[in-house]
């Protein structure tokens, strides 16, 4: 279920000027038209710029989003102390308030660095996010990425749909740095052990074939001992 802001406006939509895209605003003055729009089902502010996302394609982004949330769910679930969000809005820093297609993070009980507010959203940095760019991969491949890695995002993975390209990219020495594929086509994450990804199947929708590499990482003595890890915190 997609998250947005709560639509009770705090101020009159004729009081406000129009949500477009290309506004430079400030967070709370996005927040205020975001919350008097209620037409808009998806803004986002990234380096103090509006962008209005337009009408979502099956293929291009519906579909490459269910298989990427079914691999993460299925780590998720088998892994203690994390929560798994699909578009989230989240006060990253002043000038960059995102709405991610999929995040998974740590429980603040466990050191995680996002937290939820009073009012329901996510503030701070999530551990992993997740972008299906199509249209907007000029976006997400640049002023996005950049305030990502810019608030310490610890991992980063881009899927852009039409060049049917994907990209995991791991937070080094303050830089992104593109995770490798082994001899197998297998990427290992970094922040989550045990965390596989069989690339090309994933991209040509082998969904089994994705799982059962994911279930070889999960079975991992490095996932076991991460288990472990977040138990005893």
């Amino acid at each position: 279920m997609t998250t947005h802001l709560p639509r009770q406006p705090r101020t009159k939509a004729q009081d406000l000027p129009p949500l477009e895209s290309g506004d430079r605003l400030t967070r709370p003055e996005f927040e205020r038209r975001y919350l008097a729009a209620p037409h808009i089902k998806k803004a986002e502010l990234i380096e103090g710029i509006v962008y209005v996302a337009s009408p979502l394609r099956f293929q291009q982004h519906a579909e490459p989003h269910s298989r990427l949330h079914g691999w993460l769910w299925t780590y998720q679930i088998s892994t203690p102390e994390l929560r798994l969000g699909i578009e989230p809005t989240i006060r990253l820093d002043l000038d960059n308030e995102p709405q991610p297609d999929i995040v998974l993070i740590l429980d603040e009980a466990v050191g995680g660095k996002a937290k939820l507010t009073d009012d329901g959203y996510l503030e701070g940095v999530p551990e992993l996010v997740v972008e299906i760019a199509a249209s907007s991969a000029a976006i997400d491949t640049g002023s996005k990425k950049q305030a990502y890695r810019r608030n310490g995002v610890l991992e980063y993975i881009v899927w852009q749909s039409f060049e049917n390209q994907l990209d995991w990219f791991n937070l080094v020495e303050g830089e992104y740095r593109s995770l490798p594929v082994n001899k197998d086509g297998i990427i290992r994450s970094q922040a989550f052990p045990g965390l596989w990804l069989a690339v090309e199947a994933l991209l040509n929708n082998q969904m089994a074939r994705v799982l059962e590499v994911l279930q070889l990482g999960l079975n991992s003595p490095e996932h076991g001992e991460f288990v472990k890890q977040l138990t005893k915190a």
